[in-house]
């Protein structure tokens, strides 16, 4: 996209510079002109298309951020302590459950070697399933923590269904983890949602995640699978700065018992 952009600006340049320099017939001036401002109105929704996966990582950062800070309703300390990977979807509207099935975008970020940090983010898909009393919402922010290994390598497959290739249950909300039930401490996947200010543990049966390659082309720069990212250390991207930030402070490393 940004090579397309570059060179129509570069064309649009030359045809106005070999108008004015009388390179063409005093009729085209006007022709150029209005080139000039289709164009502009063609490539402006496609560049903001283009900017859409880094304005979510800053989106994703936020929801995080509230989340976390959140006086006595945040997720437990000790969960995100020993969580493998973390998923967040920010600002789900009501509509795509509606029109399309499709829940929305987000991203995934795992424990680097050593589990010292987390990694760059790779992108996701939500799609299908149910989110019961979120319906109807206006919108709605998803968190999953990533509890077992075997949880976190359906993860980073390109597709995994939640609760029919991973085991998904309710997270608990307060600053300690002393209300998990049995299921929720035997869960692969704990899964909250935020909507209209209500932040609570949701069990999101028969979800689908896939990776979204073409996001990851565009914060990347080339096509990489989620797997790849994760585990062969690439470098993040800026946008990601702040998120992958907000998570090493408050959870820089997994704890050890």
């Amino acid at each position: 996209m940004a090579s397309i952009a570059i060179g129509t600006t570069r064309a649009m340049g030359e045809l106005a510079a070999r108008t004015r320099s009388g390179g063409y017939p005093a009729g085209w001036k006007e022709y150029t002109m209005r080139f000039i401002m289709v164009t502009a109105l063609v490539l402006t929704p496609l560049l903001a298309i283009d900017n859409e996966p880094a304005e979510r990582l800053g989106e994703a950062a936020a929801v995080f951020s509230e989340v976390m800070t959140a006086p006595d309703k945040g997720i437990p300390q000790e969960l995100l302590e020993n969580a493998h990977c973390i998923v967040i979807v920010p600002d789900l509207k009501t509509a795509a459950f509606v029109v399309g099935g499709k829940y929305g975008k987000g991203y995934l970020s795992c424990r680097n070697k050593g589990n010292k940090g987390w990694s760059a983010p790779g992108t996701v898909r939500i799609e299908g399933g149910s989110v019961g009393f979120q319906i109807g919402g206006s919108s709605t922010d998803l968190i999953l923590l990533i509890m077992s290994e075997r949880g976190a390598d359906k993860l980073l497959s390109s597709k995994f269904t939640l609760g029919a290739e991973g085991s998904v249950a309710a997270g608990p909300v307060g600053r300690t983890a002393t209300a998990q039930t049995d299921a929720q401490m035997h869960a692969d996947i704990l899964s909250w949602s935020r909507s209209q200010g209500l932040f609570a543990g949701i069990a999101l049966e028969g979800a689908t995640l896939r990776q979204d390659l073409d996001d990851n082309t565009t914060l990347y720069g080339r096509k990489l699978e989620n797997r790849y990212i994760v585990t062969k250390g690439v470098h993040a991207p800026r946008a990601a700065a702040k998120l992958l930030a907000l998570l090493n402070r408050y959870s820089a490393r997994e704890r050890k018992d």
